[in-house]
């Protein structure tokens, strides 16, 4: 019977790190708590945020240069010089998480160990750009990390390990973002220490249940009050917080930042879908085209969120029409 190699004795190893976002740094500032040695770091070059458009660095970016690591921000990775630093730094492997480039076959192959990615779901199912956002709308019971050797094609690499995360009713994909991301982390330590060791081996990817997880678009946040209450819950939750659902209000946008399904007993007539049926302390309650929907935090142009008591009590609201 074999036995698991103690954690003191595995080699650490050196690492390079592509990421961009959020999502990313998680993982680097784990990396850089654990035994192996970041050797440097690849990131998207600053980009204009906000209203003022200024430029900003990344959150990988931050982290970099506050722990004083090389870093490199290519526009491209078209020509060879990242396969250039890559070989310089003398990477075991190369981690990427959310970096936003492509990676050409040459740098796929250059690390010794190869090339793991952190996707945010259980592959194969929502293979693509949006994986925690259209678990949500999808209704997924549960969503995941998946760790795997990066392959040519589009998160279709083998599998070195998975774990499972249940999606709570009141889950929005800002928490799922942020319960991930600490899952994406852990789970890579023990990959490297798995790999480290040579005990942890890659498995193809199942054929079946293949799905893709496209990018969102601001344009799918419009709520239609003809879908029904759990369908427009489940996307009031998956564009939290981008793009935020909206419908029309009064002649204006209506940011709708959260809601429940309403599970009190429906009036004997219904009203036409996106109609006020009942406004309470904790909710402005909407006709849907199947059951009804509690609004608990909305945001009108130009103004902070406010609670159903607070826009209840903005004009009376019984009988309006949404949409």
């Amino acid at each position: 019977m074999s036995r698991a190699t103690p954690a003191s004795f595995v080699t650490a190893l050196r690492v390079a790190f592509a990421g961009t976002p959020e999502f990313a740094r998680t993982a680097l500032q784990a990396l850089l708590a654990s035994r192996h040695a970041v050797v440097g770091v690849f990131t998207r070059p600053d980009r204009p945020r906000g209203r003022g458009q200024q430029l900003a660095a990344s959150a990988v970016k931050t982290a970099a240069l506050a722990a004083a690591l090389p870093l490199l921000e290519p526009a491209t990775l078209k020509g060879n010089a990242a396969l250039r630093q890559l070989a310089d730094w003398r990477a075991d492997v190369l981690v990427v998480v959310a970096y936003g480039l492509i990676l050409p076959p040459a740098m796929l192959d250059a690390p010794r160990l190869g090339c793991v990615n952190i996707h945010a779901s259980l592959l194969p199912r929502w293979r693509g750009a949006a994986p925690i956002q259209r678990a949500l709308l999808a209704g997924d019971a549960r969503t995941g990390i998946t760790l795997m050797r990066m392959a040519a094609g589009l998160d279709t690499g083998p599998i070195l390990l998975q774990r499972p995360l249940a999606i709570g009713a009141a889950d929005t994909s800002g928490t799922l973002h942020d319960e991930l991301a600490k899952l994406g982390a852990s789970t890579l330590l023990v990959a490297l220490d798995g790999l480290a060791s040579g005990a942890l081996q890659a498995t193809p990817q199942p054929q079946e249940g293949v799905c893709y997880a496209h990018k969102i678009s601001k344009s799918e946040a419009r709520i239609d009050w003809q879908g029904s209450a759990g369908e427009i819950d489940r996307q009031i939750r998956a564009f939290n917080p981008w793009p935020i659902a909206e419908t029309r209000f009064a002649d204006e946008q209506l940011r709708i930042l959260a809601a429940r399904v309403d599970v009190a007993e429906a009036p004997a007539d219904e009203a036409v879908p996106g109609t006020v049926v009942a406004v309470r302390d904790e909710s402005v309650v909407v006709q849907c085209g199947a059951g009804r929907l509690g609004m608990t935090l909305v945001q009108r142009p130009g103004r902070r969120p406010v609670t159903a008591r607070e826009f209840a009590g903005s004009r009376a609201l019984l009988g309006e029409r949404l949409g």
